[in-house]
């Protein structure tokens, strides 16, 4: 197996370090993105070895079940169960309040919604993603339903905000979110004042389905850093 370089090498051990924060018999939401593949990766590693027993996963993307399928994890759905005891989940950016920004994969609606049924959410990022005001260096993502592209695109640019329309990489035209919608991306010009006003705001136009804005929502932050070559991992608590 090759080598890691260091800014990989700090992803994995950010994840195995959320990864060792599971217990035997709980239900865990499985998140979305590069470290949160090494958290799901590490937690197969756990019930292979025995370290960990008779856990079920809730995914928030086909990426993610497809991946822990591969692992050897358990899954389940918000029909069958009641509750999540525990959910990990990356970030694009997280402010001083530990309020973030989500949505780089397109997958934030399904994190939201698992993330805000779990008992405890931790959040697993490299240093680069800590700043001091929201939508500065990201763009906020909304998901939107087709048919309302046009008016939630003039609702929010009479916000004040420049709005545009997320296209795919490796095919043509837009990308398409695992509900079938369309992302806007949202940029405001001088960053977020108010994460928690704004969520809301954006959520009841119609034909909004869900914004990247996760406020009050993080429990724990681990945050990933690279210094003098070495990966380290520290605690950020609400």
């Amino acid at each position: 197996m090759a080598e890691l370089d260091p800014a990989t090498l700090m992803k994995k051990q950010v994840g195995e370090a959320a990864a060792a924060l599971v217990q035997s018999g709980t239900i865990v939401g499985l998140g979305t993105g590069s470290t949160a593949a090494f958290m799901i990766q590490a937690l197969g590693d756990r019930l292979k070895s025995g370290d960990l027993k008779e856990i079920q996963g809730i995914t928030t993307s086909f990426q993610g079940e497809v991946l822990a399928r591969e692992c050897g994890i358990p899954l389940t759905t918000l029909d069958v169960v009641n509750y999540i005891d525990l959910a990990i989940d990356g970030a694009d950016e997280v402010d001083p309040n530990l309020n973030l920004i989500k949505g780089g994969g397109a997958a934030h609606f399904q994190e939201k919604l698992v993330e805000a049924y779990a008992k405890r959410f931790v959040v697993i990022v490299d240093s680069s993603k800590l700043v001091d005001k929201l939508n500065l260096n990201f763009l906020l993502p909304v998901e939107v339903v087709p048919k309302a592209l046009h008016p939630v695109t003039k609702a929010i640019e009479k916000m004040g905000a420049k709005v545009t329309l997320r296209m795919g990489v490796k095919k043509a035209g837009p990308v398409v979110t695992d509900q079938g919608n369309l992302i806007l991306d949202v940029k405001f010009p001088h960053g977020i004042e108010d994460p928690a006003e704004l969520e809301k705001t954006l959520n009841n136009i119609p034909g909004v389905l869900e914004n990247g804005l996760f406020v009050n929502m993080a429990d724990l932050v681990l945050v990933g850093s690279v210094i003098d070559g070495q990966p380290t991992v520290r605690e950020i608590k609400r």
